[in-house]
C-alpha cells in the first residue's frame, strides 16, 4: 500500500526528532515520549509507525554506517595516494560538519560498547579498513607516501575529523562563535600532507 503524504511527513518527522533526542540523550536516556513530542505526534500515533524505541534507535544506526562507511570505499587504490587520502579526510570533515548529530549518534553507541552494531564493526567495518589498510600499505612500500601504520592512520583520521561534531560544544567554548570548519580543514590537511609526504613532495620537487 502506497503511503499517504501524511504517513510519509510523520515517519520523517520521526526520524528527525529520534536523531535528535539520541544523539543529545544517548540511547538510555531517550524516551519514546521524548521522541514523540520532538516529532509533534502522541505516543500511540508513534507507536503505529515503530515498534519500539530499539527499532528506531536500530534503523537510525543502520543508515548511518551506510553514511559513515561511503567515504573509506570511494578510496581509488589507482589514485594518487597523497591525494586519495586527503580526499578521505575531506569527506570525513564534510561529514561531521554537515551530519554532527549522526556523528554523536555513532560516538554514544561506541562509547556505551556498541552493544547494537559490534557484529558491523566487526564484520563490515573491520573487512573495509583492512581493505584500505592494505591499499596504503602498498603506498608506502612502493615509496609514495612515507611509511606509516595504516589502521592508526585511518584512526588518527576518525579522530581529527569527528572532534569537531563529537565535541563541539568544546570547540566552541574554545573558539567562540566562528565558523570551525575552515581552518579546521586547513589544519587537519596540512598535519596529513607533511607527515605522509616524502621528502621530494615534502620540499615541493
Amino acid at each position: 500500500m502506497t503511503e499517504t503524504r501524511i504517513q510519509s511527513r510523520n515517519r520523517q518527522a520521526i526520524r528527525e526528532a529520534a536523531l535528535q533526542v539520541f544523539s543529545d540523550a544517548g540511547y538510555r536516556g531517550a524516551t519514546l515520549d521524548r521522541i514523540a513530542a520532538a516529532a509533534g505526534l502522541s505516543k500511540p500515533n508513534l507507536l503505529y509507525y515503530v515498534p519500539s524505541k530499539a527499532a528506531i534507535y536500530d534503523a537510525l544506526l543502520s543508515d548511518l554506517l551506510d553514511l559513515w562507511l561511503a567515504p573509506l570505499g570511494a578510496l581509488d587504490p589507482e589514485g594518487d595516494p597523497l591525494e586519495e587520502i586527503l580526499g578521505y579526510t575531506r569527506r570525513k570533515l564534510a561529514l561531521s560538519r554537515d551530519h554532527p548529530r549522526e556523528s554523536r549518534l555513532f560516538a554514544g553507541e561506541v562509547l556505551r560498547g556498541a552493544p547494537r552494531i559490534a557484529p558491523e564493526l566487526e564484520g563490515r567495518l573491520r573487512r573495509m579498513v583492512d581493505e584500505a589498510a592494505a591499499v596504503i600499505d602498498g603506498w608506502a612500500a612502493a615509496g609514495r607516501i612515507a611509511p606509516v601504520d595504516p589502521r592508526h592512520l585511518i584512526f588518527s583520521i576518525w579522530a581529527l575529523t569527528q572532534h569537531y561534531a563529537d565535541f563541539d560544544a568544546q570547540v566552541r567554548a574554545v573558539l567562540g562563535p566562528s565558523d570551525p570548519w575552515p581552518a579546521a580543514e586547513d589544519h587537519v590537511l596540512g598535519l596529513l600532507r607533511r607527515s605522509l609526504a616524502v621528502p621530494d613532495q615534502a620540499s615541493g620537487r
